[in-house]
């Protein structure tokens, strides 16, 4: 129990205070600090050869998408690939041959992946909407803000000078992992995850060329594997650690099923089955390693951090969601560590009401979803809200992932 209190005040707070002398050090200070030793044996895969994922991008991708830019295709793909949403779907004609090879490849489940747990994950999703919704969302949003090498690759690349459409588009994403059919013939999330998979590969081959970028970074490619795990460990880690800590009850069963939607995921998006955990632990003490490493504060975080909460007391105003409301559910959710870095004001009034209401309110709702009808109302509302915010950020306007062809305007 003590080893488990630890993990999870790594990412709600207390952990992250402790290791601040680590993290406050550069990437590279932090790096020598706290070495890559987690065993390939607890991934997937069950083997491997142990490479620090700092040091491992796309190797299928990434020549392809540089081969694709050089032959000025993009836009033309971009076309193609527009109408291309269900999983079921054949790829649309017009397609260069190498990029249709590639993604046939990409499309297909790993050997590994259980129908049975996926469909079990879907059913999760339905009765936990309401966490797993405010812990990808603002709470897995505002942690990537506290990622520096996350924050300056969006922060420089197109999307980060639209960050309503680059939040439009990241939900997208989002609502597909966590949808009733998300890799049934009918659902999107294989589309999407491939989809991805071709834009971080635009952007290591994009980023690069922008003085902007290299002027703040530490590394010469954006986007490693390493950096995808951070990610991928703001979203189910994150949501994973923050239900046990509200108390949310759930069978052994269903926590199985949600991580593995998310590693079938994080194997669709390109990462290595080798750094894909395969229990709970062992994501627990990954995330403890390389969240270490790799957060801290950054003036483009911060930036960002505004936008995005922003953007979230306009998106439910019709709640009556306040900037000060939205400021204190952040601090609340992400720890006053983190909220620091990115530069969230501090609400006496709405901290306070924040921290005791919520645990009242997961505990009220608790009591009512073993009653008939429940979940499926709970899904419903949990449903439109997403509609509703989607709606709002893409202006009722038809969005979706495309590959990018330039770095933020200068």
């Amino acid at each position: 129990m003590a080893d488990f209190n630890r993990r999870r005040a790594l990412i709600s707070g207390g952990g992250l205070a402790a290791l601040g002398a680590i993290v406050a050090a550069s990437p590279a200070q932090a790096r020598s600090l706290v070495g890559w030793n987690w065993s390939p044996a607890r991934s997937v895969a069950g083997n491997g050869n142990g490479t620090d994922p700092h040091w491992v991008w796309d190797s299928e991708a990434d020549p392809l998408l540089e081969s694709l830019f050089k032959r000025g295709v993009i836009p033309k793909v971009n076309e193609a690939l527009w109408n291309w949403e269900r999983n079921e779907q054949p790829l649309p004609s017009g397609l260069p041959s190498d990029l249709r090879d590639f993604m046939e490849h990409a499309r297909q489940l790993p050997q590994w992946a259980d129908r049975d747990k996926l469909e079990r994950a879907a059913e999760f999703n339905k009765s936990r909407g309401i966490y797993l919704n405010l812990c990808n969302g603002p709470g897995g949003g505002i942690l990537a803000t506290a990622i520096p090498k996350e924050a300056r690759s969006v922060y420089y690349s197109a999307g980060g000078a639209d960050m309503e459409d680059r939040v439009a588009k990241t939900s997208l994403f989002g609502f597909a992992v966590g949808s009733l059919d998300a890799y049934r013939p009918e659902g999107t999330c294989v589309v999407e995850c491939v989809k991805t998979r071709l834009v971080h590969a635009a952007v290591r081959h994009l980023l690069p060329q922008s003085p902007h970028w290299r002027n703040g970074a530490e590394e010469e490619i954006p986007i490693s594997q390493e950096d995808m795990l951070v990610t991928w460990h703001t979203l189910p880690t994150f949501a994973m650690r923050k239900m046990r800590e509200w108390e949310v009850p759930m069978s052994d069963d269903d926590a199985e099923a949600y991580l593995h939607v998310w590693q079938v995921t994080a194997h669709m998006l390109g990462i290595s089955d080798e750094y894909i955990p395969a229990t709970w632990d062992a994501a627990y003490a990954q995330s403890d390693q390389i969240m270490a490493r790799n957060m801290g504060p950054t003036p483009e975080g911060v930036k960002l951090t505004d936008v995005l909460l922003s953007q979230l007391a306009e998106q439910t105003s019709p709640l009556s969601l306040s900037r000060p409301l939205c400021n204190a559910l952040a601090r609340y959710l992400v720890g006053d560590e983190v909220a620091d870095w990115d530069g969230i004001q501090r609400e006496p009034v709405w901290d306070n009401v924040i921290s005791e209401a919520w645990p009242m309110l997961v505990k009220f709702r608790e009591g009512l979803v073993p009653l008939p009808m429940v979940p499926e109302v709970a899904w419903t509302i949990d449903e439109a809200l997403r509609k509703y915010i989607l709606f709002y950020l893409t202006k009722g306007e038809e969005t979706k992932i495309e590959i990018p062809t330039h770095n933020r305007p200068e």
